[in-house]
């Protein structure tokens, strides 16, 4: 079961902070289903690949059990996401109540992402990657599926937000921060980003090539 190896091994928050990341992102892929009119049985595979796709890359990447499938809350909470926003209208999902909730749900899944991954030996390096990882595939396999350009296909500051997020909680861990501590530190410091991001457009350059 996810929560209670993660907190046996990297303490009692940053779990809950991986479930609100899950719901999160589980709400994003249902609401990419319920915007093009579809079914609520495709809603609910949105809502699982978005919610569990980046952690089932980094367990199987790091030789852990797959969380979500030793541990059956991850599945009904996310089939829970699914269902509310598949009976709610949708004024209730606006893009920029969704782009802040989207915001936190990727700084805390990077944050606990690379605490697991460290928690399995993972060296430092590997370990923000597995963040990195954790955040952003699961989106990526929402865009691929909905016919939308993936986040690594725009300039705007995303999957930097979790590559902030990832490092810092690695680097704050091995400064010897409890890890709980260092995963509040960077997932605040990756959601400050990615909220500025939001709020002034801020973007990185794209490449122009030779002229």
């Amino acid at each position: 079961m996810e929560t209670v190896d993660a907190a046996a091994r990297i303490g009692p928050i940053l779990p809950w902070l991986d479930l609100f990341g899950i719901a999160v992102f589980a709400a994003t892929g249902a609401l990419a289903a319920a915007h093009r009119a579809q079914t609520f049985v495709t809603a609910a595979f949105f809502a699982l690949v978005t919610g569990v796709g980046g952690g089932t890359i980094r367990d199987l990447l790091i030789g852990a059990p797959v969380f979500w499938v030793h541990d059956a809350t991850v599945a009904a909470l996310v089939l829970s996401v699914a269902l509310l926003v598949w009976i709610t209208p949708q004024r209730w999902w606006s893009d920029t109540t969704l782009a802040w909730l989207d915001a936190f749900g990727l700084a805390a899944y990077a944050a606990f992402g690379a605490a697991k991954a460290l928690s399995y030996g993972i060296p430092p390096v590997p370990a923000a990657v597995m963040g990195v990882v954790t955040a952003c595939v699961g989106g990526i396999i929402r865009d691929v599926l909905a016919g939308e350009p993936s986040i690594l296909m725009r300039p705007e500051l995303y999957v930097t937000a979790a590559a902030l997020t990832a490092a810092l909680q690695v680097a704050l861990t091995l400064a010897g921060l409890p890890v709980f501590a260092a995963g509040l530190l960077a997932a605040c410091a990756g959601f400050g980003l990615r909220g500025a991001a939001i709020v002034w457009k801020l973007g990185l350059p794209a490449y122009r090539g030779r002229r």
